[in-house]
């Protein structure tokens, strides 16, 4: 591939990726959208013409629209059985993420899910059954109070607890992988108990594999 055409390729990644962020749309357009484009610069890639190109971003806009709209759906299927738990979902376009509280899923200072909130993890589970071709990462968080040996710990613990849960649950062991980050990914300061309180908490990322 010439440089020419490697900046031309680049280029019509970052305008699609721009397009996305920038312009309403539905994330299924959005998949369309980063689908073609993929599919395109793919198709640039491997043959360089104008009939490759052309036929890399049809495939892609295809394969992208699928996968947005199975995003859509396994979204809403999501909310609605996780209606009034405390649990929210957001769809990234390209992942859906499942963000399970600490203060409403676990004891203070505990690994040990709370038995009146399992029944929502295997909800997850049954979701992820109904949709199978994606993985699944676990991602425990913590705030930023006491050594990053402990909080470290209490977060591989209790992603631990809910990636068993979803396997207990039938999904398989394969598709489900467990991570602590102790306090390194916050989404809120830790200068405040409100603050903290938002980065205590456990994620769901499912990512789509077709």
């Amino acid at each position: 591939m010439t440089p020419a055409r490697t900046l031309t390729a680049a280029a019509a990644l970052a305008a699609a990726l721009s397009a996305c962020t920038s312009a309403p749309g539905t994330r299924t357009q959005t998949g369309a959208i980063l689908g073609a484009t993929a599919g395109a610069v793919t198709g640039m890639i491997a043959g360089g013409d104008a009939r490759s190109t052309a036929i890399g971003g049809a495939v892609g806009a295809g394969v992208g629209g699928l996968i947005g709209h199975e995003l859509d759906a396994q979204q809403r299927a999501l909310e609605q059985s996780l209606g009034g738990s405390g649990a929210s979902v957001t769809n990234t376009g390209a992942q859906l993420v499942v963000n399970l509280p600490a203060a409403i899923s676990f004891d203070s200072s505990s690994a040990d899910l709370r038995p009146e909130y399992v029944h929502n993890i295997v909800a997850v589970s049954q979701n992820l059954l109904a949709h199978p071709n994606s993985t699944v990462q676990v991602i425990g968080h913590t705030d930023n109070t006491g050594s990053t040996a402990y909080n470290q710990t209490l977060s591989d613990r209790r992603a631990r607890a809910v990636a068993d849960v979803l396997i207990n649950s039938g999904v398989p062991a394969w598709r489900v992988t467990a991570i602590g980050r102790s306090y390194h990914q916050p989404i809120a300061s830790n200068e405040t108990p409100e603050g903290r309180a938002l980065n205590r908490r456990v994620e769901i990322v499912i990512t789509p594999t077709n």
